[in-house]
């Protein structure tokens, strides 16, 4: 407790007083019943130009010991009241799976304003971008726990994975995740459970989809590589890679999957599949953010390059399949809305895609000596020549 003021500009005057060394002053103008007070309150004051401190049972306090103490409740007390401050409006913190400058940032504000959110205006959207890496994801989701957000928007599985670890009761967002009901995340599409709802990207369930354009566009497809991490790295390289084995032993083809640990690893792992003699490789989404490597290395070796990533196709990959990645990034707003007021995750059931969208390029097409069907260019959502 502190001595009782007459008004807020006599405290911080005393405080003034003080700190200068007058003592005897402070304490006067401050008012004729501070000794009284301070008394009452506990705490420390002056009498005949001595320091008294009732709780040391009137002993008198040598002066650098009262400076210090009225010091720490000069600061303490408008901390106090900080603290006490109720929030003015909605917090969500948003953890990326990637570097940035990146979509989903631009696509998850969309949402959000076509709800009617404003940033600073009725709510507050704080960023953290992992680049891609396990130990950076857990160390942003525990920054992002510490301060509090009504809810967590997680950007992959990566992020997903970090955000759980780090809490069990704030609401969490997938923002998609590839493949949340095998890797347990939720317990069902329809009844989510626990703190985790929003968007699967289902990347780890379209295998039979990604064999079947592979082998439209390669008439004479043998064999397919997939370039995935491994289980330690990630844990959603199980189930794309049982997804695409899966996919491509139904088939009839030879399948070669490749597990790595990292990028010191992409030369030796495309020899291997050369060695193979793979005609087609399926690249994991978690090392989209080397894809120009990655896809120099494919032409290298002269196998068609598939990934989800569309601006690996651009890059000179051959295709790509996926969800439209922007609209689920837009549609995670849906769900920070609806749990804002006051739904629960466990009862919003998850969403996911109806559409996936291809994307070809010609000129990779020509380099490999691939013809493209008319059939298949007019299925194609992008054809980039």
């Amino acid at each position: 407790m502190q001595p009782v003021f007459t008004s807020t500009k006599s405290r911080w005057k005393f405080y003034a007083q003080v700190r200068r060394g007058s003592f005897h002053t402070a304490w006067t103008r401050c008012g004729s019943r501070v000794g009284q007070n301070a008394v009452m309150h506990n705490t420390a004051f002056l009498r005949r130009g001595k320091v008294y401190d009732p709780r040391m049972q009137g002993m008198p306090m040598r002066r650098r010991e009262f400076i210090t103490l009225l010091g720490g409740m000069a600061t303490a007390w408008p901390l106090g009241a900080r603290a006490q401050r109720p929030r003015k409006f909605p917090f969500v913190g948003v953890l990326v799976s990637a570097s940035p400058p990146h979509p989903f940032a631009d696509a998850f504000w969309r949402g959000l304003h076509a709800l009617g959110y404003s940033d600073g205006e009725n709510i507050k959207v704080e960023f953290r971008y992992t680049d891609g890496r396990s130990d950076r994801a857990e160390e942003y989701a525990e920054e992002l726990v510490r301060l509090s957000p009504d809810v967590i928007v997680a950007h992959y599985a990566l992020a997903v994975s970090a955000a759980m670890a780090a809490t069990r009761t704030i609401p969490i967002v997938m923002a998609p995740h590839g493949a949340p009901l095998q890797l347990g995340v939720i317990d069902s599409l329809a009844r989510p459970g626990g703190n985790v709802t929003g968007l699967s990207g289902m990347d780890a369930e379209i295998g039979g989809k990604r064999v079947e354009l592979l082998r439209e566009l390669i008439p004479n497809l043998r064999c397919i590589a997939a370039l995935s991490a491994t289980p330690t790295t990630t844990p959603y390289s199980g189930p794309f890679v049982e997804d695409l084995r899966l996919a491509v032993t139904r088939a009839g083809l030879r399948f070669e999957p490749i597990l790595i640990g990292g990028p010191s690893e992409f030369r030796s792992a495309f020899a291997t599949m050369a060695k193979a003699e793979a005609q087609a490789v399926i690249v994991m989404p978690f090392f989209d953010p080397h894809r120009v490597i990655l896809v120099e290395l494919a032409a290298k070796h002269r196998l068609a390059y598939m990934s989800g990533s569309r601006d690996a196709t651009a890059a000179g990959g051959l295709v790509s399949m996926a969800a439209n990645f922007p609209e689920l990034y837009e549609r995670a707003a849906f769900y920070v809305d609806k749990i804002l007021k006051g739904a629960k995750p466990a009862d919003l059931p998850v969403e996911q895609p109806t559409k996936f969208q291809v994307a070809i390029n010609m000129k990779t097409a020509q380099a490999l000596g691939l013809t493209i069907s008319p059939t298949l260019l007019a299925q194609t959502d992008e054809v980039i020549e």
